[in-house]
């Protein structure tokens, strides 16, 4: 998916978009709200990882503008406010987690899936489709019980894919998942990466709808 960090601190959030990048997720950064106000209409996002404490006002102001208008994207707050009282104003503001700093980023994936998992509707990691199966926290797929290797980019398509199994995902919105803002984006792009990935998994197992988008079913 695509990952939006509205972090003001160079550090942390430099280490956390490179940390996301390495992944098979695409990732932007922004380091005011102002920005992230202006990202956020233009662009669907997968996931926010929002600070608190940013140059021009409040993550929680954010937050819940964000939630009037309304918008459902998931968000984990990161700050370094570790009262309760705090927690508590996040997650009632409208936030679906809250990691205090400092933080491992290992833990911070595992968060990132979690919810992920749940705005899926699929609260068990591990997926299966016929003879196909998706251990989404171990970024592993086995074919007929063998293991399947995935380039990044593909795994980002099948990620997208498998959040909504037999629901038709849209090339657009498949082609956010795979780039951040700056990247040159090829107009046979989503379609390279299909082909490389029915190749890869069965080629009847993703559809077409044609002039739509993709969707994963049963064979």
């Amino acid at each position: 998916m695509r990952i939006l960090v509205v972090e003001d601190d160079d550090t942390i959030g430099g280490a956390v978009r490179d940390h996301i990048a390495a992944g098979p997720h695409a990732v932007d950064w922004v380091k005011n709200l102002a920005d992230a106000e202006e990202v956020t209409s233009a662009v669907q996002y997968g996931l926010v990882l929002l600070d608190l404490q940013l140059p021009d006002g409040s993550g929680i102001d954010f937050l819940k503008r964000l939630r009037r208008r309304p918008d459902e994207t998931p968000v984990i707050i990161l700050t370094a406010r570790d009262q309760i009282s705090d927690r508590i104003e996040g997650l009632n503001s409208g936030a679906d987690d809250y990691l205090v700093k400092p933080f491992n980023l290992g833990e911070l994936t595992a968060r990132i899936l979690a919810v992920a998992r749940r705005y899926a509707g699929s609260p068990q990691p591990t997926l299966r489709f016929d003879d196909l199966e998706i251990d989404q926290p171990q970024r592993r797929v086995k074919l007929a019980g063998k293991d399947v290797i995935l380039t990044g980019r593909e795994w980002a398509v099948l990620d997208l894919l498998i959040t909504r199994p037999g629901a038709i995902v849209s090339k657009d919105k498949i082609e956010e998942a795979l780039y951040a803002f700056g990247s040159e984006i090829e107009s046979n792009t989503v379609e390279v990466y299909v082909s490389r990935l029915r190749k890869k998994i069965g080629k009847d197992r993703i559809k077409t709808a044609r002039g739509v988008g993709y969707c994963l079913g049963e064979r």
